[in-house]
């Protein structure tokens, strides 16, 4: 606008008619050009980027072709050849074996490769059921009406019972890597994929840290079909789930979740689905990973999952409406989800009578009790409550006391230390000598510390059943949070005394009552409440008063046998 005002201007200054009029033609002529020239140069700009998609596109397409990115099996052996060798770096991986044959097929002589690694695949299988039909006796007439020539070698000529066909090349990479064995063929666009795995590993064996004296005595190993294969002995269920799952965007690690379709609650089975779905990382190895992965709290002490290396508690569970993740290379199945409960109770409550187990559970409590709560209880009655105890001991106890030149609580976290670093050592050193460093822990702390007058012989009592009530605790994750809280509480003692340990049991309430596994209270059935299950909490009943699942869970199935379960009995009191 403010150059359209400036050519009036310039116009009116004229003073002849013939001057105003080849100025204004002029301008005009100027405006004209300026005009042409943008929009010239908007055309440019929209060649050169079309130009440039249609150069990305060209260039994508060369690319693939060329060999250097293969997505999709091709029909030609030359490029599957050169990719495979360009992934697997070959022939630097000296453990990678491409062995190329010539296969007959419907009177073709074609060419073919497979792949794998050695000491992954068992040797016998891959030359007996996949080589030697191909080789040799793929000049048999067969009698087949397969018309398509992967199918006719898939059907007649391999004769290996778990083979799939494919056409990513991904799919190939990830099977080869995880023990297989891929095997290609000139003139199809599909491989095969051949479960050849033959690694050595562990056998099934007794359980380490859940020893139980009546019941099963077998425990996982490291491999993942074989620890599903031992629930799926236990648990003679056709409505048993075992739903496959790789973690890891480059390890790749396979896992499995397992429940009862007809039991367990979709919900739960939902969101467990979705969590182990949604967990990005790079590698993962062993199922403590994975349980600091899918655990809802990560600073509460408890363990929100329950990790067992027994395969009839880990049956047992999924029976009640549980779900169960095992994991390939950890001999571990994470149980999920639990309660407080769960961590106290032994896989021997359910194969003993039922007053054995209450007493079981009896003493496991008190064990419970005394390693939770026993230090801080001496330092608080020491230091603040002198009422509490008897004239007599207190006596006792302050003459003990009497030549120690430390307070009890320096003296008490002395002690707790040197037997948490005497623990510690005995498990990181090599079995013959454990008990010889036991051995030379109990005399040196034992004997000489009190004979030095560094601490007082009371003390030496009470860190002692205080680390036997530790070992009392069934679940080992459980029994490392009653050590981390231990302190805690001595801590607390040593401030307020009674006071303070009342506050940390109420903070500690709070935390467990707030907590949850998988969206089910820690604390259920006690908070919330819940109508059936309180009773087994901390006693017992009779199996056969045992009639339903959980109610927390919300099952499909509620009850898991009828109210008379032992009809022999029924029957005998209807003859009386």
């Amino acid at each position: 606008m403010a150059d359209f005002k400036k050519i009036l201007q310039d116009v009116f200054l004229f003073k002849e008619p013939e001057e105003k009029e080849a100025f204004i033609l002029k301008e005009t002529k100027k405006e004209k050009e300026e005009l042409d020239s943008t929009r010239s140069r908007k055309e440019e700009n929209k060649g050169s980027k079309k130009e440039g998609l249609i150069n990305k596109v060209f260039s994508s397409r060369n690319k693939k072709e060329s060999g250097e990115e293969l997505e999709e099996v091709s029909n030609d052996i030359k490029k599957n050849l050169e990719y495979i060798k360009k992934t697997y770096n070959y022939p630097d991986n000296g453990d990678l074996v491409i062995r190329e044959f010539k296969v007959v097929a419907k009177d073709e002589n074609l060419q073919a490769f497979i792949v794998l690694f050695d000491g992954m695949v068992n040797s016998n299988i891959v030359d007996s059921h996949i080589l030697k039909p191909l080789m040799l006796l793929s000049n048999v007439e067969v009698k087949g009406k397969d018309k398509d020539l992967a199918l006719y070698i898939k059907n007649h000529l391999i004769s290996h019972t778990q083979v799939k066909m494919t056409n990513k090349i991904n799919d190939i990479i990830e099977e080869v890597n995880f023990g297989g064995a891929g095997l290609f063929i000139d003139g199809i666009d599909s491989a095969f994929m051949c479960d050849v795995k033959g690694w050595v590993q562990r056998q099934v064996d007794r359980p380490i840290t859940e020893i139980v004296i009546r019941g099963p005595q077998e425990a996982f190993t490291e491999g993942l079909r074989m620890n599903t294969a031992l629930v799926r002995k236990t648990l003679k269920d056709e409505n048993l789930i075992v739903e496959n799952f790789k973690i890891g965007k480059r390890s790749k690690t396979p896992c499995a979740l397992l429940y009862i379709k007809d039991i367990a609650n979709e919900s739960l089975v939902e969101e467990a689905r979705r969590r182990l779905k949604n967990i990005n990382v790079d590698f993962i190895f062993d199922s403590g990973e994975l349980e600091q992965l899918l655990e809802d709290s990560t600073f509460l002490p408890s363990p929100q999952m329950l990790a067992t290396e027994r395969p009839d508690r880990t049956a047992n569970m999924i029976a009640q409406g549980k779900l169960a993740v095992i994991m390939h290379g950890s001999p571990f199945a994470l149980i999920i989800p639990i309660t407080n409960s769960d961590l106290l109770h032994s896989p021997e409550d359910a194969y003993v009578r039922f007053p054995y187990s209450n007493l079981f559970r009896f003493v496991r409590f008190v064990a419970v009790v005394l390693s939770l709560l026993l230090p801080g209880l001496y330092v608080a009655i020491t230091n603040f409550h002198h009422e509490m105890i008897p004239t007599d001991l207190l006596i006792a106890i302050e003459s003990s006391r009497e030549a120690v030149p430390f307070p009890s609580v320096m003296e008490i976290l002395m002690m707790e230390f040197a037997f948490e670093l005497i623990r510690e050592a005995g498990i990181r050193i090599p079995g013959p000598i454990g008990p010889t460093l036991g051995i030379i822990g109990a005399l040196i702390l034992g004997q000489a510390a009190v004979a030095a007058n560094i601490v007082s012989p009371i003390l030496i009592i009470i860190v002692a059943v205080t680390g036997i009530g530790s070992f009392a605790v069934p679940n080992f994750a459980l029994a490392f949070s009653f050590r981390i809280l231990r302190f805690v509480y001595i801590i607390l003692a040593a401030l307020a005394g009674f006071l303070g340990i009342t506050l940390g049991i109420f903070v500690h309430g709070i935390m467990l009552v707030s907590a949850k596994s998988f969206g089910v209270p820690f604390m259920a059935p006690l908070g919330p409440r819940t109508s059936d299950g309180i009773a087994d909490e901390f006693l017992r009943t009779p199996i056969w008063k045992q009639e339903k699942r959980p109610d927390y869970l919300n099952v499909q199935n509620q009850r898991k046998q009828p109210k008379i379960s032992r009809e022999w009995a029924e029957g005998e009191k209807k003859k009386k």
